[in-house]
């Protein structure tokens, strides 16, 4: 077995921590036990790039026990647990190649290593596989039966090669699963965005001033966790639906223009470029600090901020570098710009990419049953698979609900009652 990881002596406690994730992962648990029977992707192989947490380890060994041969790769440079990456190929037998830290040549070695596997199904974050896959490596496109996307970003991506004509496989928009992003958006992003925050920076959150540059699953998750640790938020938006929103959920609206002469902390949510910019930059008070939890490292214009200043003292702490502005004003960037919740924390806790991972592992199976019969485009989730990781993560919870009585099914299936 080939793959790439950093020190196999971390995978002990690599090991340990896959598994604790795992005792909070009851859906996906749940899902393996009946792959492991039926194994419904037996011969299919599989390339997934991912952030390598505990939780994907968690995702890789479900498909396995259903059959698949798996092979994972780093959606992000700064991501990987290298201690699960460890684990992963000693423990569980599964092909990683990651190494937190890797450059941008190491990172692309390492997607081109995970399709040298010729996949026919893959996983992506963000959509760096499948974009190889559609520029230097067209040829490995046409065994695909399809492709799975986690992220709002990637979802963008797609949906412009689908309106372009140039996507060459279906993809399975899992991000737009309500199961996704009502839960692992929100809860997860939120509460990861603030624990990356505060290992950084040991900031005390309470009275701070925040903007929070984006509303949506992800943007409304951080800002309502902030208000609630008693931060001041500020939201910035372009949408005027989302600012509205934002308005009626009692948060300070205003550009970011507006925003800037004001914030302490800035924090981008949005899958967009340079949300913060030059202009931004020259209007911040000193020692204002800047942080992602987009996808990708281009929500701040970094080259704008380096450019401006005269000077930058790298790693002053782990994950935060101070840049000094020629006015001498100071500006602290976070985790180099890339995702604040997995550079300086270890991302979404395991129960809500519990969710998140169960839709994954189902489409996987909803793929393989529709090969050769699903569109060449961006699909939604079927409400089947949405219904069934609802129900299993309810009865996870030991939580019941209401089910309709004979009198209500025939209510709503006709309309000849009125007042």
């Amino acid at each position: 077995m080939k793959y790439d990881v950093s020190d196999f002596s971390l995978a002990a406690w690599g090991k340990k921590r896959i598994l604790w994730a795992d005792n909070d992962m009851p859906v996906l648990a749940d899902i393996r036990e009946r792959f492991s029977k039926s194994k419904p992707l037996k011969g299919m192989k599989i390339s997934a790039c991912l952030h390598i947490t505990a939780e994907t380890a968690n995702l890789a060994r479900t498909l396995k026990a259903a059959g698949a041969d798996v092979v994972l790769c780093a959606s992000n440079p700064l991501s990987t647990q290298d201690d699960v990456a460890a684990s992963m190929v000693k423990d569980f037998g599964i092909a990683v190649f990651a190494v937190c830290g890797e450059n941008h040549s190491i990172y692309y070695k390492h997607i081109n290593q995970a399709l040298d596997h010729k996949p026919v199904i893959t996983f992506d974050d963000g959509a760096d596989l499948v974009n190889e896959l559609h520029t230097s490596r067209k040829k490995d496109a046409d065994r695909i039966i399809a492709s799975m996307e986690e992220t709002t970003t990637g979802v963008i991506r797609l949906r412009v090669m689908e309106r372009a004509g140039l996507l060459r496989f279906p993809v399975i928009a899992v991000n737009d699963a309500a199961t996704k992003h009502l839960f692992d958006n929100r809860y997860g992003t939120g509460q990861s965005t603030v624990d990356g925050i505060i290992r950084a920076t040991d900031f005390l959150m309470a009275g701070k001033k925040i903007v929070v540059a984006g509303y949506g699953w992800c943007g409304r998750g951080f800002a309502m966790r902030a208000r609630g640790l008693g931060a001041i938020v500020i939201v910035t938006e372009i949408d005027p639906i989302k600012a509205l929103e934002a308005a009626m959920d009692g948060f300070q609206v205003c550009p970011m223009a507006e925003a800037a002469k004001i914030g302490g902390l800035f924090v981008t949510l949005t899958g967009n470029k340079h949300v913060i910019r030059a202009e931004h930059f020259r209007l911040m008070e000193d020692r204002a600090v800047v942080a992602n939890s987009g996808h990708f490292n281009v929500e701040i214009d970094i080259p704008a901020l380096k450019k401006l200043s005269k000077k930058v003292n790298y790693r002053v702490r782990k994950h935060v570098d101070e840049y000094i502005l020629k006015n001498n004003k100071r500006i602290y960037l976070l985790g180099e710009g890339r995702l604040i919740n997995l550079t300086a924390a270890k991302g979404h806790p395991a129960s809500v990419m519990d969710m998140s991972f169960a839709t994954q592992a189902l489409e996987a199976e909803y793929v393989v049953r529709r090969r050769g019969k699903l569109a060449v485009a961006v699909h939604g989730v079927p409400v089947q698979i949405e219904q069934q990781v609802s129900k299993l993560k309810l009865k996870s919870m030991s939580i019941n609900i209401d089910k309709l009585t004979a009198e209500q099914v025939k209510y709503l299936a006709t309309s000849g009652e009125g007042t």
